[in-house]
């Protein structure tokens, strides 16, 4: 007879996508995502597997719902307004200390680089994902396709850039600052 699973395992697999955003893969023990999943060991291989099946879970995870906040303000914001309060939010508002862990995607590839190519190059497709959306954006705003995928992919390189910047721990002041200036510069490229 198959046991049931005693918890809910949605429930535990968003606690351990905020451990390992917050710790990395590495740095996130078994027992480290047992005692966060408030699980066992043997309910954690029957519903896991094992802990880099897991992380992929999370990490997909964590990119769906990233995708979704951005789609999510394109439907109801001006293109760029959207791209520009994609990146803000971060910096603003009641975050807690989530906003100086970066990307869960872009950590993934600086901690896993040379370690785990295949993790690497999921969060990579990810972030590409990511960077089409920021393309169609600009192509909202009436960008021609071209000019949409060269800024697409400065924003990309800059939302990497301020993502690791963010773990420094710098003032939320300097990164809006930043952000600030990089739309000034995007609004002034489309017009």
């Amino acid at each position: 007879m198959v046991r049931l699973l005693e918890f809910n395992r949605s429930q535990a697999a968003n606690k351990a996508l905020v451990l390992f955003w917050h710790k990395g893969y590495q740095a996130s023990s078994l027992a480290d995502l047992l005692a966060a999943m408030g699980i066992g060991r043997s309910s954690f291989y029957a519903a896991f597997t094992d802990k880099r099946s897991l992380y992929i879970e999370c990490l997909d995870l964590f990119a769906a719902r990233t995708l979704a906040l951005l789609q999510g303000a394109r439907a109801e914001m001006a293109p760029v307004d959207a791209l520009q309060g994609f990146f803000e939010r971060n910096f603003t508002g009641a975050r807690g200390t989530r906003g100086h862990w970066g990307c869960m995607l872009v950590n993934t590839v600086l901690e896993m680089a040379g370690l785990d190519e295949d993790l690497v190059a999921r969060a990579g497709r990810h972030l590409e994902e990511m960077q089409r959306v920021f393309q169609a954006c600009l192509e909202d705003a009436g960008a021609s396709p071209a000019r949409a995928a060269e800024l697409a992919a400065m924003l990309m390189l800059f939302n990497e850039g301020i993502r690791v910047s963010s773990r420094r721990r710098l003032p939320d002041a300097q990164h809006l600052h930043a952000i600030a200036t990089t739309f000034r510069l995007v609004r002034h490229a489309l017009a």
